[in-house]
């Protein structure tokens, strides 16, 4: 089964005991407005997952501004909903899929493989008048195990030492302008990761917002070599994980996060930055 699955596949087994629904609706700058959403309407059996609260931990002097959850407190929000090792998890958001990666990304690194994100999102869902609700589901507490995948994830040491050594291809996943330096409406210091190149990660969509067939993802990443080891970032941990999740999806088993990303990296003072378009720079000589 792929790790995307269609609104169709969710219809026909959305009643299913052995899967569980995860909204993970945010709105960037609007912290409540996901939960108000969820709470007006949603898939029906489905539970939310708030990015901030449930999704990450709190933000410190370093760690980026969506810094990853504590996993024993991540493990105990599983259990809480009813997330054991053995459900199927199905998330999805009303992002282009950013929110919803996120949690497939987690629940891949505490261990758990059967998690899917929905293809288009949940107005897609609506629009096809799918059914809605805004009843709450009561949600029988389950046992987890983690299996932390600790090489999923890269620390700022090792994304610096590959800057300057090139021993991982590191993919900055924002825009392509804050990704130039050309603007930078979040962080308060432009410009990107030395040596990095640029994959925006709506690149992945298609114009109608579902993800691009496996075929399409393939020919995207195709200049990039099966055997390299990949970092990908962007600009706090959240819009990588839509670049991992393609990554994956297109055959590459390298694939790494730096978790705190840009809003980490340029927490340390003497980090450097670069401007412009790395791949520019290297066709130059």
């Amino acid at each position: 089964m792929t790790s995307i699955i269609s609104k169709q596949w969710l219809l026909a087994r959305m009643y299913e005991t052995d899967l569980v629904i995860v909204d993970c609706r945010f709105v960037m700058g609007q912290p409540e407005a996901g939960r108000i959403a969820y709470e007006e309407e949603h898939i029906p059996g489905a539970i939310y997952f708030d990015l901030e609260k449930d999704l990450s931990n709190r933000v410190t002097e370093h760690g980026g501004r969506h810094p990853l959850p504590d996993m024993e407190n991540f493990r105990r929000t599983l259990e809480r909903v009813g997330i054991n090792n053995d459900i199927r998890v199905i998330a999805y958001d009303d992002q282009g899929g950013a929110m919803a990666s996120r949690l497939w990304w987690l629940l891949q690194y505490i261990g758990h493989s059967t998690t899917y994100v929905m293809n288009e999102g949940f107005t897609n869902w609506k629009q096809a008048g799918y059914p809605l609700t805004d009843k709450q589901p009561i949600r029988i507490p389950q046992s987890f195990t983690p299996h932390i995948q600790h090489d999923m994830v890269v620390s700022m040491e090792e994304v610096r030492t590959s800057s300057i050594e090139h021993t991982s291809l590191l993919i900055d996943s924002r825009e392509p302008n804050r990704y130039l330096g050309l603007e930078e409406p979040i962080d308060p210091v432009a410009g990107h990761i030395p040596s990095a190149i640029n994959r925006f990660w709506k690149d992945l969509k298609l114009d109608n917002g579902s993800w691009k067939s496996t075929i399409e993802l393939q020919d995207h990443f195709k200049d990039i070599p099966k055997e390299q080891e990949i970092i990908v970032y962007c600009g706090s941990g959240v819009t990588a994980c839509p670049n991992i999740l393609g990554l994956v999806k297109s055959g590459y088993t390298r694939v790494k996060l730096y978790a705190g990303s840009w809003s980490d990296w340029i927490s340390y003072s003497g980090n450097p930055t670069a401007m412009g378009d790395e791949e520019d720079r290297e066709e130059a000589y």
